[in-house]
């Protein structure tokens, strides 16, 4: 099981806080896509990922228990 936490505005999109379910041994990549099949506008913009509170890249690999946080574009001034 890993478990994916949804910040700011994809936590409005989805709808959920957080969520658990098997998805170890495939990549960031991977796991953006079916999120994105699985949540209409969730592909909207650009969103930072990081793995057991550090960032990642689309190409590494998820591990059992990880926790995966998916952070939206965040403005400032």
């Amino acid at each position: 099981m890993i478990t994916v936490l949804y910040f700011a505005g994809l936590k409005e999109k989805t709808g959920i806080e957080k969520e658990e379910f098997v998805f170890s041994g495939k990549t960031v990549k991977q796991l953006l896509e079916e999120l994105q099949r699985k949540y209409e506008g969730l592909a909207d913009g650009i969103i930072q990922v990081a793995i057991n509170e550090e960032y990642a890249s689309i190409d590494d690999i998820i591990q059992e228990r990880d926790i995966i946080a998916l952070i939206p574009p965040v403005s400032g001034g």
